[in-house]
Parts: structure tokens; C-alpha cells; sequence
């Protein structure tokens, strides 16, 4: 239970972004994060930290950073219809949907190669494709930083809603997941309403579906517009899509002369692209040092080299207030900024 001082967090960020925590210390099971949490309980600004996907540091860490190793992956139980599978919250994502995967079982296959740690995926509700993780979700075990007491949540508990849950508003701060269990298909059922997986089955000249096809097609569009963290720092998608009223869509689509690309989430609402919005404000590909906008994907801000969490946070800001001033329209961060 080394506790380390003034810890470099690059290596632990998908930004790589170099910042440090004044602590540092990993743990692998939650008797361990107890022991942690109460051998330096007068340290009071603690942050639990997973795979790094979803974060910007904009400056040092302040306080004790605790990162979450606890990894993995077994049935617990399993009927004619169901299997339910528990995984560390420290597994890496797309591990556990390989797992899923190779023993045919259905439900994250459109959620292959989303960067970050099982973890992460509840308290994100991450999601793509048409599918997200409250699809397949059924309960997680989180311990509470304060109380030290264990707690089970289910999926009415966490309050999922687009990229959001109850960790993400009430809770937050509050709680370290330790593991999260899905109930996946036995019998699956394919989701390929999300044009792009279908067009991209035909070109690769699917016969028969299955889960490893999805997957397949789900990794080489991915790949295919979206930059490698290993070589180009990055979270993924920085801004969420924003979602509208009918009648805003409707005085929105007056300020766009181009074809507006839309989804209606419910009757009285429809999802509009953030990326698309950025796009039409110039800053796709746009660069400023080492902090830029991905040339493939506007949705993608990244980190060419050295570029300090507070210029690309500040490039967010910049094209936030251009959508806004263009289209009217409010961007909010996936990212969540430190």
C-alpha cells in the first residue's frame, strides 16, 4: 500500500497530459482501498481513478489519487436465456467485451474498443452505435469513500440517462465502483439500426451474422476515424451530442442552409451531431501548438505532444461559444475536467 508523493498522472491519462497528484497509490481489492482510504483519511480531496479515458487535468492534482486495479471477469449465474457476468471495475473495457465476444454472448458487441475500464461504464452510461450500457446492465457493488460501507445499485438505482448517472450528479465523488455485472444473451439479438455498422457489414461482405461481425465493424469504423491514445493523446468524444425540442430543431434547421443529420431520441425530441456542429464552424482539423480537433472526427480533441490540459480545455471553450453564437446551441463536455 505504497502511498507515492508528487506522482506524474501522464501515464495514467488518456490525454497524456502531464500533470502529478501530491498522492498516489493503486489498489486491487476494496479491503485494500478501506486500508487506503483510512491511513490517510486526514487527506481530504480524494479522486478514484480508472483507465483515464474520460478526463482532463488542467492543473495538479490537490489531493490523494487512488487508481482502481481491482480486475476479473466470472459468471455468476446463468439461465436458458441469460448469462450474468461480473468484472472487476479495473478491467479494461474492451477485454471484457473480447470475453463476451469469443463466448458468443450478446449485448456490447457495438460498444467494442470504447477506451477506459469497466469502471467507468455505468457511471458514463458510455454508449455508441445504438446501443448503451444500461442496455445490458443489471447491478454494481460500490464502496462509499466516507462511510466505508459497500453498497449494491441497481439499474433503477443509478439513474442513467445520456452519458449520465447517478455517479456523474447526487453521488458524485462519493462512491469507488468495484464491480459492475451485465446480463448478456445467450440467443442474441443483433443491433445494426445504426447505418454506418450495416454499410460497413456489406463492404466486408457479411454472410452470416453474428457478435464477431458486429464487433468487427464496430472496430474498423472506430479505427477508422478515431486516433489511437497510444500515438495521439485524446478522450474520445469530448462533447456530448446535444439533444433538442422539436420546435428548437425546427429554428435551428432556419440558421442551417446544409442538410441538418438528425435523430429523434423520443417524439418530442431529436439528437443533432455535435460533431457535424463543429465541423460547420471550421474547426475540424483545426491546430493551435499541440492542442488541435482531429482532422478525421470535430467530435475528437487531441493532444498532438505537449499540450497542457488548460489549452486544450481552453479550445473547448472557444468552440463551444462558436456553436453557440452559429446555431444557438449549448455543448456539454463528456469530459470530465480536473
Amino acid at each position: 500500500m505504497q502511498v507515492h508523493q508528487n506522482y506524474s498522472l501522464k501515464k495514467y491519462n488518456t490525454f497524456s497530459i502531464d500533470a502529478s497528484a501530491k498522492f498516489f497509490a493503486t489498489f486491487s481489492s476494496a479491503d485494500i482501498l478501506e486500508d487506503l482510504l483510512e491511513s490517510n483519511k486526514d487527506i481530504p480531496k480524494k479522486m478514484i481513478l480508472g483507465g483515464g479515458s474520460n478526463v482532463l487535468f488542467t492543473k495538479d492534482y490537490e489531493g490523494l489519487v487512488l487508481k482502481n486495479e481491482i480486475t476479473g471477469i466470472q459468471i455468476i449465474s446463468e439461465d436458458d436465456e441469460f448469462v450474468f457476468i461480473k468484472a472487476g471495475a479495473g478491467e479494461v473495457w474492451h477485454q471484457f467485451v473480447l470475453y463476451c465476444i469469443k463466448n458468443n454472448f450478446g449485448g456490447v458487441e457495438n460498444l467494442s474498443l470504447i477506451p477506459g475500464n469497466v469502471g467507468a461504464s455505468p457511471m458514463q452510461n458510455i454508449g455508441a452505435y445504438g446501443a448503451e450500457i444500461k442496455d445490458v446492465f443489471y447491478e454494481l457493488e460500490a464502496l462509499h469513500l466516507e462511510e466505508k460501507i459497500t453498497q449494491k445499485f441497481s439499474a433503477t438505482d443509478c439513474e442513467f440517462g445520456y452519458r449520465e448517472s447517478i455517479f456523474k450528479k447526487k453521488y458524485k465523488d462519493q462512491f469507488a465502483i468495484l464491480n459492475v455485472t451485465c446480463r448478456l444473451r445467450r440467443n442474441p439479438e443483433f443491433n445494426i439500426s445504426y447505418g454506418a455498422i450495416e454499410d460497413e457489414l456489406i463492404k466486408m461482405n457479411i454472410q452470416d451474422l453474428s457478435v464477431k461481425a458486429i464487433s468487427d465493424a464496430v472496430i474498423r469504423i472506430r479505427t477508422s476515424k478515431l486516433p489511437d491514445p497510444k500515438e495521439i493523446g485524446n478522450a474520445g468524444s469530448f462533447f456530448k451530442n446535444p439533444v433538442i425540442s422539436n420546435l428548437e430543431f425546427q429554428e435551428f434547421k432556419i440558421l442551417s442552409p446544409e442538410k441538418v443529420p438528425h435523430y429523434k431520441t423520443d417524439t418530442d425530441h431529436i439528437k443533432v451531431p455535435a460533431g457535424w456542429l463543429i465541423e460547420q464552424c471550421g474547426w475540424k482539423g483545426f491546430r493551435k501548438g499541440d492542442a488541435g480537433c482531429y482532422d478525421k472526427q470535430a467530435l475528437v480533441l487531441v493532444n498532438y505532444g505537449n499540450a497542457t490540459g488548460k489549452e486544450i480545455y481552453n479550445l473547448s471553450e472557444e468552440i463551444k461559444i462558436s456553436v453557440k453564437q452559429k446555431f444557438g446551441i449549448e455543448l456539454e463536455r463528456e469530459v470530465n475536467i480536473f
